[in-house]
């Protein structure tokens, strides 16, 4: 039930979608008619993604211009993450703490076993 909450804008996301594809089929059917071939608009985007793009010196960005777009990237990104509830987030530090501990026990007592088992064979020297 939280998930659906936390996750109302997915709903608006794909309403956007489907209005820009809905105008992406427009331009690409008055750009497919206005050349007179008859491509669809399927065709004429895969052409348009497949066409080379040449780099003008306007486009070449600097060091500094690479790193802000970086942090906005990463922002963008950490926007989109569904973030845990405070109760999710303790049970998922409860059963990490309670498998480590399991863990631990079992190769505790491995290390003990191989330990006296080494020792029987080898012998006390004590």
């Amino acid at each position: 039930m939280a998930d659906n909450k936390r996750r109302g804008e997915d709903a608006d996301d794909e309403r956007l979608d489907g209005e820009l594809d809905a105008a992406g089929d427009a331009d690409a059917d008055e750009e497919s008619a206005s050349r007179g071939d008859g491509a669809t608009s399927s065709q004429s985007r895969a052409e348009s993604v497949d066409r080379p793009k040449s780099r003008t010196q306007g486009d070449k960005v600097g060091p500094i211009g690479r790193v802000v777009r970086f942090v906005r990237e990463v922002v963008a990104e950490l926007r989109k993450v569904i973030w845990p509830t405070r109760k999710e987030l303790l049970t998922y530090a409860s059963v990490v703490i309670v498998f480590v501990a399991v863990m631990l026990a079992i190769v505790a007592g491995l290390d003990l076993a191989f330990a006296e088992g080494v020792l029987w064979v080898f012998g006390n020297p004590g």
